[in-house]
């Protein structure tokens, strides 16, 4: 728990860096409300293939908008973890915000692992879905998602498990909010 109320981190990071994972595992020990509504969960509730949605979403911004406009209400009714692709730039009034990165065969490698599929697959469809989103993103909001130098902490995730980078978040968390370790 944090003395600091409210209090929230944004963690971004492309696909396959950790973010859902990460998020959720900051926002149980932290006890902080998570905000993690992406496209998986669109996709999901509307029964609707994911990359079908991320098609669709390449031509109808509403999507974006959606899930953007959403996340960001969300995470400002008080104390919260917000995870996703532009959580860092959303939330401009994030306490902490997190940039996680990875090399594309370890982020291919934990699509693989959570989808299955061919890894070979995995990784051309890793580095054309950052392509969609790069343009993408710099269409709906001119944003440049390889600019996150603002960030107050980047994690490479490449050698590092989720507990380990949710430790690292939450020791900055608390000492940001003037916590000591729990």
């Amino acid at each position: 728990m944090l003395n600091k109320e409210p209090f929230r981190i944004a963690i971004s990071g492309r696909s396959g860096c950790g973010n859902s994972t990460v998020s959720t595992i900051l926002s149980e020990r932290l006890e902080l409300k998570l905000v993690n509504y992406t496209f998986h969960n669109i996709a999901e509730d509307r029964a609707i293939d994911f990359n079908e949605l991320c098609e669709m979403a390449e031509v109808d911004p509403q999507w974006d908008y959606f899930v953007d406009e959403n996340q960001v209400k969300l995470a400002m009714e008080g104390s919260s973890v917000l995870g996703s692709r532009l959580a860092i730039w959303m939330l401009k009034n994030a306490d902490l915000k997190v940039f996680l990165t990875a090399s594309p065969e370890t982020r291919a490698g934990r699509i693989y692992k959570r989808e299955g599929g061919v890894f070979e697959q995995r990784m051309v469809e890793t580095a054309a879905r950052d392509d969609r989103d790069h343009a993408r993103y710099k269409k709906l909001y001119d944003i440049n998602n390889d600019d996150y130098a603002f960030a107050d902490l980047v994690i490479n995730t490449d050698r590092l498990n989720q507990h380990q980078v949710a430790g690292i978040i939450e020791a900055a968390a608390r000492a940001m909010a003037g916590v000591s370790e729990a």
